[in-house]
């Protein structure tokens, strides 16, 4: 982009069917030491073609021309993702006309009477021209960021459900076996041992066996937890009854219904906002109890899950390093959902999750036989 203050020329062209305002034009360009190529066009037709064909800096315009206006030939350009600055330059436009043309897009006006200033008024076009022109390029850099943000969220939120359904498999397979074997072992020594010291050891060594035990299968089932394969209403409903069992708790789930058919993708979104706010429950609200409702009304998943606790102040919210809360808001936008989270300090909190369902395949004529 060429600015008014640069050593580069100026690519200019003129709309205007007068020869001695397109010269008086360049002239007083010329004496302000502006360096410019002026071109001269008179017909609509040529004018786009040239504007279609050519790359200006700027676009000067009398506002009257025969059989069309400035108008005509700025709808013709606003169309272009990279028009230049089109001023009006013309003494045949009141105040009104020029601003309603301004509302359209138009940079700015002048009236050839005060010509003198065509300069100045150029180089504050170009400058705002450059000005919005940095401003969008910033946008859409921030843009693509943000989906390259989102795109590496949802990686990253795939890797980790993968990387716990794989150790799940392991505690299951490796772990869990090898701990059940041992205890069957251990019982087996105490079970055909005559040495009381050693069958109390036994018995000890058999308990903590099962402890640990019973410990990696609540480390699986938080991993991948295997009743998420029975839907999402049994699996909320066991993350509400878990809750309520450890922290005492009065947890009611309330479901549109018994069943809600959804992909697998959104299911486990869903299952782990609930498991993440359960846990923020029980480590900060102090409520008296929680309720959570689950619908798949008018095509939209949403779930809730709210306490009548402590709440969250709103700086809470806010925290750079309040990573649970926006963990669950950038799993929500991996599969086209939301979160909203409304607390007051006193009154409990709320989190609301919101995906819309992709619509069932249509039905054939011939399946509802």
């Amino acid at each position: 982009m060429v600015t008014a203050t640069s050593d580069q020329t100026l690519e200019i062209l003129h709309l205007e069917d007068s020869l001695a305002d397109h010269e008086l034009a360049g002239r007083t360009l010329r004496r302000s030491g502006l360096q410019c190529q002026l071109r001269q066009v008179d017909t609509l037709s040529e004018f786009q073609r040239l504007t279609d064909s050519g790359s200006f800096d700027i676009i000067l315009a009398d506002y009257r021309l025969p059989g069309f206006t400035a108008l005509d030939a700025w709808a013709h350009v606003a169309q272009k993702p990279q028009h230049p600055p089109f001023i009006l330059l013309s003494g045949a436009i009141g105040e009104a006309a020029a601003v309603d043309a301004m509302r359209l897009g138009v940079a700015d006006y002048l009236l050839k009477d005060d010509i003198q200033r065509l300069p100045h008024v150029i180089a504050r076009a170009l400058e705002v021209h450059e000005a919005r022109r940095m401003r969008e390029q910033a946008v859409a850099e921030l843009a693509m960021s943000q989906r390259r943000l989102a795109e590496l969220a949802e990686h990253l939120q795939t890797s980790i459900e993968q990387e716990r359904a794989s150790i799940a498999r392991e505690i299951h397979d490796d772990i869990g076996g090898a701990l059940t074997a041992v205890r069957f072992d251990v019982a087996w020594i105490g079970r055909h041992s005559t040495d009381a010291a050693m069958q109390e050891h036994a018995s000890s060594a058999a308990d903590m066996l099962q402890h640990a035990i019973g410990a990696s299968q609540r480390i699986m089932m938080n991993l991948r937890p295997p009743i998420l394969e029975q839907g999402l209403v049994a699996a909320v409903q066991w993350l509400a009854a878990g809750f309520e069992r450890r922290t005492g708790v009065p947890t009611r789930l309330q479901s549109s219904s018994d069943t809600i058919n959804t992909p697998a993708d959104i299911q486990l979104v869903a299952y782990r906002t609930a498991q993440e706010a359960l846990t923020n429950i029980s480590k900060h609200a102090q409520p008296g109890k929680v309720d959570i409702d689950l619908s798949d009304k008018e095509g939209v998943l949403t779930l809730e899950v709210a306490d009548n606790g402590r709440g969250i102040a709103p700086e809470m919210l806010d925290k750079p390093k309040a990573f649970g809360l926006k963990g669950l808001q950038e799993r929500a936008r991996t599969v086209g959902g939301w979160l909203d989270i409304s607390s007051r300090p006193g009154q409990g909190t709320s989190v609301i999750l919101s995906i819309p369902l992709p619509s069932p395949p249509p039905t054939a004529p011939g399946d509802a036989m």
